[in-house]
């Protein structure tokens, strides 16, 4: 599999490693590295500090929606109260979001992603009305290039799709009224609940295998792989099995309805040819319903999979996730800007700070991103 990277805001190196970058750089006097290193501690301190009074804030905002929490609630919040602190949740996760240098995914890209050919060959549909709001992010992306293989290693396509490293969504689903009003039950999801989730390596293509609501569908192919088999075989057992039985139903019907005036007589064995015969078309029936339940359990199974895999953390965890890499990626910006101030001897606009460290990058170390000093 070929990978291409884009570029991107996201600076794909721990901040230590972006201090021995500075470091190794060699633009520093011996006298100046020593002091770099305490500034960078003391960058480190202000930031951990900073990002730790919004994780508070996050927790204090979500503490009314969280479906795993294991404390009491001594606070009984309104609805009009519940519905303020998930605004103030949008707004604080958002900007926690931004600082991590993840970019909204628009609604324009979902849809996309669901007129897309999913790369697990599976068809899923979702109901957006279901949601309250609907809100994803995504951080890294990459062309990569892969080569499936179809019909048992007859065929091969090799082709090139989007993927991105990180993408965290946001979910919140209408309360119970609406669904009593769609007559609908046996929800796998609670109504009015609140889902925050962080996964890696997800195909644009396949963003809502993401969606908690959504439901496997046929792909035409799969109709014709099961609809063809079954109509030959469904042919066969009424010619072979249900030929005889079906005349001599006709015969007796034609009788009573008076289009025929010899009177038809049912013998035992006549009965059990019959009862033969719908047992065959019971058993076909049997058969062709355990087959299309075992490809959709199939395709379930496949997407359970993935997701199981695709899962980096949920609801209350996603926030310590997020603020770890916030202040990372604040810490790494800060230090490189001040590096290059620092070395440059010269006044730097910030597009110019922009190009110096995106040059700087590309040359020393393969690293295309798009920096975003002069935003």
């Amino acid at each position: 599999m070929k990978t291409t990277r884009q570029g991107d805001r996201f600076i794909p190196f721990t901040k230590s490693d972006v201090l021995y970058m500075c470091l190794k750089d060699a633009k520093l006097p011996d006298t100046d590295e020593e002091a770099f290193k305490g500034f960078y501690r003391i960058l480190e301190a202000l930031f951990h500090y900073e990002f730790h009074g919004r994780l508070e804030k996050l927790k204090a905002c979500y503490n009314p929606f969280n479906p795993d929490a294991d404390t009491r609630h001594i606070t009984h919040y309104s609805d009009s109260e519940k519905k303020e602190l998930r605004t103030r949740l949008v707004a604080e996760m958002t900007d926690v979001l931004i600082a991590a240098n993840f970019e909204k995914i628009t609604k324009e890209d979902l849809i996309q992603a669901l007129d897309e050919e999913s790369l697990f060959q599976i068809s899923l549909k979702v109901n957006f009305s279901d949601f309250e709001d609907v809100i994803f992010f995504r951080r890294g992306s990459h062309i990569k290039e892969e080569t499936l293989v179809k019909f048992y290693g007859l065929r091969k396509k090799t082709f090139q799709f989007t993927n991105f490293d990180r993408v965290a969504i946001f979910l919140t689903f209408k309360d119970k009224a609406y669904f009593e009003r769609q007559r609908r039950k046996n929800l796998n999801f609670e109504p009015g609940s609140t889902i925050i989730k962080l996964f890696h390596n997800v195909p644009k293509a396949d963003l809502e295998m993401l969606f908690p609501n959504s439901k496997v569908r046929m792909k035409t192919i799969d109709k014709i792989i099961l609809g063809v088999p079954a109509a030959i075989s469904g042919i066969m057992v009424l010619v072979t099995k249900l030929g005889a039985s079906l005349l001599l139903i006709g015969s007796v019907i034609s009788f009573w309805l008076g289009y025929k005036n010899e009177e038809v007589h049912i013998n035992p064995q006549h009965l059990v040819a019959i009862g033969a015969g719908l047992a065959a078309l019971g058993g076909f029936l049997f058969r062709q319903i355990n087959k299309y339940k075992n490809r959709k359990i199939k395709f379930l199974k496949t997407l359970s999979e993935n997701l199981y895999f695709k899962n980096l953390d949920n609801n209350m965890g996603v926030f310590y996730h997020l603020i770890d890499a916030a202040e990372e990626e604040e810490i790494k910006e800060a230090i490189l800007a001040y590096y290059f101030l620092l070395t440059d001897r010269q006044p730097l606009t910030k597009e110019e700070l922009d190009r110096r460290i995106e040059n700087w990058l590309v040359e020393k170390w393969d690293c295309n991103i798009d920096c975003n000093y002069s935003a």
